[in-house]
């Protein structure tokens, strides 16, 4: 091959490369030593996110800004993800409040909670009871209903206290002292008594049918449910009590732009101690800060609207495809999952937080108690969620699929199977006033004790009683409940099958 000469231009050029490569390359001085590997960062590096370009170490502008875009698009993310049980509860105090001002008025679903109500994860068979508390500057007084199994969180949705059956009122009814964040007040004698870290707090109960009718646990709450602060004992406030069965209202956050200012709202009313400072830290990066204006620039608007995007689907993710084996009940097995691992409802362990297992129960579900992850044979319930069939496809609302229980199963009380939403987590809306099947009715049991339940648009023939309806087009998943669950459940020696397509 024969070569071109260089032209003055070529010659020219080159020279410069070279003077600027030799000018690159600083000379060896007295003190120089070798630089162990792996200190220095090369000045040109080609990452996901472009190539960076450096002078010595220090990036040039267009490499700057390029970092900052990306971790303020980190940052926000990670806030999005550490912070969903936060709007969690905004949108739970904002859906009860829509019925009335908070310590005076109660939600009743006297008629049982059916899929017009948009709450995270709620079953057909529980006599749902909530309200919204404010704490002020002294303690508030709970007097709460016998037979119930209820709790109280906080805004941080962190766990306050429990209250009935699994209370220390032990099921009888009881009257609570809730002290507000900060007081060091008189506590009288003759209350159980907590501290929430809040000034706004979640209480919320759930009564049980008597005979398939719900009026003895919505008469008992009437008759004793108040809420009142402590200087008010003489003179209680009328208490509201609302049935709103059948009503459609909101309890679920945003998952959007919107997402950010759901999550501001509680920053700025509530103290700052019951987030980590390193959460707070994030927060305040993307300028989300208490006593200070939540007022993004265009820029930041593109981002935060990127970060929640990319949550979103994490979060989503982390829910229907877990990627922890400690997240499966039968791994290896099964495709059931369980977002608490090892029962830390708390979400530490061994000193570490379970980042995502926080994430998949604040996403997916509500309600933070000791009562539902403590392994209790006979007593409380267990969970078992479904988003994939046996194959790891996503359960499709145009098919019909098939989950076998095989015979004995072990449920003290009953089972019962519920569907949800995938978008919105809450109840699967369909022709169904309540989506779900359960050992309480009519339904059929095979020879064998077995019983098997069917999912899809349609109900096999002579299948309509173990037959729950989906939607064509709409994906769901499903929560198998087992109440009092058994021994077999616990040593896995009985396992429900997996969602298995049919046709």
């Amino acid at each position: 091959m024969k070569l071109r000469p260089l032209t003055g231009w070529s010659m020219a050029a080159l020279t410069l490369i070279s003077a600027t490569a030799l000018a690159a390359a600083p000379p060896k001085m007295k003190m120089t030593t070798d630089v162990p590997p792996g200190i220095a960062t090369p000045d040109t590096l080609e990452t996901r996110i472009g190539t960076l370009t450096s002078f010595d170490g220090v990036p040039d502008k267009a490499t700057t800004q390029r970092v900052y875009d990306e971790l303020d698009l980190q940052r926000a993310t990670q806030s999005f993800l550490s912070t969903i049980q936060v709007a969690s509860m905004v949108a739970m105090e904002r859906g009860l409040r829509s019925f009335g001002p908070p310590n005076t008025t109660v939600l009743q679903f006297e008629e049982l909670m059916d899929s017009k109500a948009l709450w995270l994860t709620p079953n057909t068979v529980s006599v749902y009871q909530a309200a919204w508390m404010e704490l002020g500057d002294e303690p508030m007084v709970l007097e709460t209903p016998p037979n119930v199994l209820g709790f109280i969180d906080d805004a941080w949705f962190q766990y306050v206290v429990d209250f009935g059956n699994a209370g220390p009122d032990k099921g009888q009814g009881g009257k609570f002292l809730i002290l507000p964040p900060g007081y060091n007040g008189d506590i009288p004698d003759g209350y159980y008594v907590a501290r929430s870290q809040t000034y706004g707090n979640w209480v919320v109960w759930r009564g049980f049918q008597a005979e398939g009718s719900t009026r003895q646990a919505i008469e008992a709450t009437q008759s004793n449910f108040r809420m009142y602060p402590l200087s008010q004992a003489a003179n209680q406030p009328k208490m509201n009590f609302i049935d709103v069965s059948g009503i459609e209202h909101n309890t679920i956050h945003r998952m959007d732009f919107g997402y950010w200012d759901e999550l501001n709202e509680t920053i700025q009313a509530e103290p700052v101690n019951g987030i980590s400072p390193e959460v707070r830290g994030l927060l305040a990066s993307i300028g989300i800060e208490k006593g200070k204006p939540f007022n993004p620039d265009a820029r930041m608007k593109e981002i935060l609207t990127e970060a929640a995007k990319i949550g979103s689907v994490m979060a989503r993710a982390l829910t229907a495809r877990p990627k922890e084996e400690a997240f499966y009940k039968y791994p290896g097995e099964r495709v059931w999952t369980n977002p608490f691992i090892e029962g830390h409802y708390d979400f530490l362990m061994n000193g570490a937080m379970l980042l995502d297992s926080r994430v998949y129960m604040h996403f997916y579900a509500t309600g933070i108690t000791p009562a539902m992850s403590i392994q209790n044979v006979g007593k409380g319930s267990q969970y078992l969620i479904a988003y994939l069939d046996r194959n790891g496809d996503a359960l499709d609302g145009s098919k019909t699929y098939r989950i076998n229980l095989p015979p004995n199963v072990p449920a003290k009380d009953f089972w019962s199977f519920t569907l949800y939403d995938n978008q919105t987590r809450a109840m699967l809306q369909t022709d169904q006033r309540f989506p779900g099947v359960d050992s309480l009715g009519d339904v059929k049991t095979n020879a064998d004790g077995s019983y098997d339940i069917y999912f899809g648009p349609k109900p096999p023939q002579g299948m309509e009683n173990n037959w729950i309806q989906t939607v064509p087009g709409k994906g769901w998943n499903t929560i198998f409940r087992l109440y009092g669950p058994l021994e077999s459940f616990y040593d896995k020696t009985w396992m429900p099958s997996d969602p298995e397509l049919v046709d």
